[in-house]
């Protein structure tokens, strides 16, 4: 469970974001992996700033979070969001190191796992994301499982994605998610999403079909003091998926290029990643933002809901 803010916490609010709080105006949080180690820059910025203003369409506030020099800021105004796009060597931030970069004074992006932690800490139950981390393949001998996982089971955020990325063992992600009792829902659909395709060949647990119906889920939730997050997996448009045969093709050889370079620990996604953007001619990363841009549409209607819920 995440106590509240300490004063001695090195935290900063956004002007913008500040004053939804004052107000009680419906927030979404947003992670910062995606801008410094997902794409290049300018297409970073651009993505980072057409995810707010879909935000804000709906009638919610963006607050994307990230260390900067050792404080936590939960928004950034325009200027940040732009040097942040631009910093090269930024750490890539979960439950670990979160409290490193902040005593060390480093700059970070945040992760799912860290983005949720600081979602917390500020108030935030909503967080879109493109897809969380879970358990890769082959963790019966490399033990890699995401921290993401845990951060779900004990850290009451709501969490929009597209599911568990492609490149991990989806059904084995299913499955520590269900031992450690995180809801799974799927967003209009009875089988879960798998990324870049709208399906994986696996029924979801559980499936809602609107905003409400997933705020007055979570409101039941709070009152009988079941602690946690939520998954809540929401399929890529159907004019922008990548089939998922077409896919597991792509994904086979990257895993294949990765063993022969011997790629691992928190580099192997990355690697991943830019492996299929050349193998896809760019199709995957185009993917990739029609999806973050879905999510982030869908976590405003759920924040806007819960809102009026509560």
């Amino acid at each position: 469970m995440i106590k509240p803010t300490s004063p001695f916490l090195p935290i900063e609010y956004s002007d913008e974001v500040a004053a939804a709080k004052a107000r009680g105006a419906p927030l979404v949080a947003l992670e910062s992996t995606i801008i410094t180690h997902g794409m290049p820059y300018p297409g970073n910025l651009d993505m980072a700033r057409s995810v707010e203003a879909i935000i804000r369409d709906q009638g919610a506030v963006p607050a994307t979070i990230a260390v900067i020099h050792g404080v936590l800021h939960i928004g950034l105004d325009d200027k940040k969001l732009e040097a942040l796009a631009k910093t090269q060597g930024a750490m890539k931030l979960s439950r670990a190191d979160l409290a490193f970069a902040l005593a060390e004074r480093r700059t970070g992006a945040t992760t799912v796992a860290a983005t949720m932690i600081a979602a917390a800490r500020a108030g935030i139950s909503v967080f879109a994301t493109g897809g969380i981390g879970g358990v890769h393949r082959g963790a019966e001998l490399s033990f890699d499982i995401s921290a993401d996982l845990d951060e779900l089971a004990r850290t009451a955020v709501i969490v929009v994605c597209a599911g568990a990325k492609a490149i991990l063992d989806i059904p084995k992600t299913l499955e520590v998610l269900e031992t450690r009792g995180v809801p799974v829902v799927t967003y209009d659909s009875e089988t879960f999403p798998a990324f870049w395709s709208r399906d994986s060949g696996i029924k979801s647990p559980l499936m809602l079909n609107s905003p409400a119906a997933i705020a007055n889920f979570q409101r039941m939730r709070e009152l009988l003091g079941v602690e946690g997050g939520m998954l809540l997996a929401n399929p890529v448009p159907e004019e922008s998926e990548i089939p998922r045969e077409e896919m597991e093709i792509y994904i086979a050889r990257a895993l294949d290029n990765a063993a022969n370079d011997e790629v691992s620990g928190k580099a192997v996604t990355p690697y991943l990643l830019d492996n299929l953007y050349h193998m896809t001619e760019g199709r995957s990363l185009e993917t990739n933002i029609a999806l973050v841009e879905n999510n982030a549409r869908l976590a405003a209607e759920i924040a806007v809901a819960l809102a009026q819920v509560k």
